[in-house]
Order: structure tokens, then C-alpha cells, then sequence
């Protein structure tokens, strides 16, 4: 990817691949956060993968034209983001799933810590999605979805059981085969398998009863209650492209979020 660097005024911005025009860059926008911007731009174009170190502040700094400070200040705000990751006497690298396994997971056991994580592929299918699917991942209904079915385990022990909406577009090659063999997370495999990174989510919770099918998957009775946590998984671009719908045990399990 080809930058130019910054006029001195820095009130016009050159964005990649657009050499020649300028952009009006509005007065009030800090230069830090265009070069952010910038980064975040190429992150998105995967011109650094995840896992991989990116450039020295130094270099980006003559990239950008601009200073280092400048660069270091960008580079900060994207770490606190998690987005990247700078290792003492290493460099500063993108952020990767393999990394943070799961990063969005808050459900932890009412006794004792969680010793061990893993979850369990039952099935992974294209279907046409539905007024909600449609909604979440802001596509037209009917636009193919992949969906997959899983349980998770907590200590040897369902406490999950999860229903994922991925947008086709992205995912449509998703299988369960690749899926049971990856021995890898399932954002670890969107990761290194489409080049997708979940890199921000929402999420919204209600107390429910469990049906025979979240039951029998829980190893509950019908009828008991159960947590729904429903998330929206974004990648670059704030574009949507996972809707989960996570179906908890609240038996011996709880939902936990530290807030600064």
C-alpha cells in the first residue's frame, strides 16, 4: 500500500490509493487519529496479517510524514484497543485470537476458577437467514448465512450451548469437517482460515427458560432457567459479521464483566 505523506499544513489527508487527490481533513480531527485511521486502513486491507509485527514507529513515521510521536501517540490508542500489541524489545504486533482465546467468553463457575475451555461442533450448515439473522448481520433476509451449532465446556462440563449466525460472504467455505479438525478456537479458525478478526462485540442478556432442545443440550430439565446472551460480532470497518445467540447454565455458572 502506497502513502503520501502529510502536507506541512496537515489540513489535507491522502488516503491509499488515491495519490494526487486530496481529501479535506476536518480541523478538528487530531492528526494521531488520521494516522490511526491510516493503520486501521491497512490492518483492514491485510497488508499486515495477524500474528505479524508491523512497522517501526520510525518507519511508519516516513510513510505517513509525519513524526514519531505523532505515530507512538496512533499506536498507543490501537493497543489500548487491543487491536495491537507491543511486546517489550520485540516490536508492535496485530493483535491475534491466538492470542486472547476467548476474548469475549464472561462466563465463569460459581466455585473455583475455570481450569479448561473447549467446545464441541455439532453441526455447521448455509441456510437463508431470517428477519433477525438479516437484522443483526445487516443483510437482506434470505442472503445465505452460515449457521453452527456447538456446546461449550467449562471443566468437563456443558455450560453452553451456542447458536452462530456468520455472514456467507465471508465464511460461506465454513464446514464442520474444517471445524472438528481445526484444534483451534472458532475465532482463531475465521482468523487464519478467511482473514476475518473479531476485533469489537455487543452484547445484550435476559433471563430465559431453557426448551427441550437447550436442555437436552445442558443436560437440564425443560424449563429451567438459563442466561441468553446474545452478541454481534464486528470486524474492521464496523461491519457485522456474527450474531450469536449463547445459552448459559446458571446453575453453577454466573456471567462476569469487571467495569473500570
Amino acid at each position: 500500500m502506497a502513502y503520501t505523506p502529510f502536507p506541512s499544513s496537515h489540513s489535507f489527508i491522502v488516503l491509499p490509493g488515491q495519490a494526487g487527490r486530496r481529501v479535506k481533513s476536518p480541523s478538528f480531527n487530531p492528526l494521531y487519529r488520521q494516522i490511526r485511521e491510516l493503520i486501521l486502513q491497512a490492518l483492514s486491507a491485510g497488508d499486515w496479517m495477524p500474528g505479524s509485527m508491523i512497522p517501526s514507529e520510525a518507519e511508519l513515521s516516513a510513510r505517513f510524514g509525519v513524526s514519531q510521536g505523532t505515530v507512538r501517540k496512533a499506536i498507543d490508542e490501537l493497543s489500548a484497543e487491543k487491536l495491537l500489541v507491543r511486546l517489550q524489545g520485540k516490536g508492535t504486533f496485530v493483535a491475534s485470537h491466538s492470542d486472547t482465546p476467548y476474548r469475549f467468553l464472561r462466563l465463569r463457575p460459581d466455585i473455583g476458577g475455570t481450569q479448561q475451555k473447549y467446545s464441541q461442533t455439532l453441526s455447521c450448515e448455509s441456510i437463508a437467514a431470517d428477519e433477525k439473522a438479516a437484522d443483526a448481520l445487516a443483510l437482506p433476509v434470505g442472503s445465505p448465512v452460515m449457521q453452527v451449532e456447538r456446546i461449550l465446556f467449562l471443566n468437563d462440563e456443558p455450560a453452553a450451548f451456542d447458536q452462530i449466525f456468520l455472514s456467507g460472504d465471508n465464511f460461506g467455505e465454513l464446514s464442520l469437517e474444517m471445524l472438528c479438525q481445526e484444534q483451534r478456537t472458532l475465532y482463531s479458525v475465521l482468523e487464519w482460515r478467511f482473514g476475518v478478526r473479531m476485533i469489537r462485540a455487543k452484547e445484550k442478556l435476559r433471563a430465559i427458560t431453557a426448551g427441550a432442545k437447550i436442555a437436552e443440550n445442558l443436560v437440564l430439565s425443560a424449563g429451567d432457567p438459563v442466561l441468553l446472551v446474545e452478541r454481534i460480532a464486528y470486524t474492521y470497518g464496523d461491519k457485522a459479521v456474527e450474531w450469536r445467540r449463547s445459552f448459559c447454565r446458571t446453575d453453577r455458572y454466573h456471567y462476569f464483566n469487571e467495569l473500570d
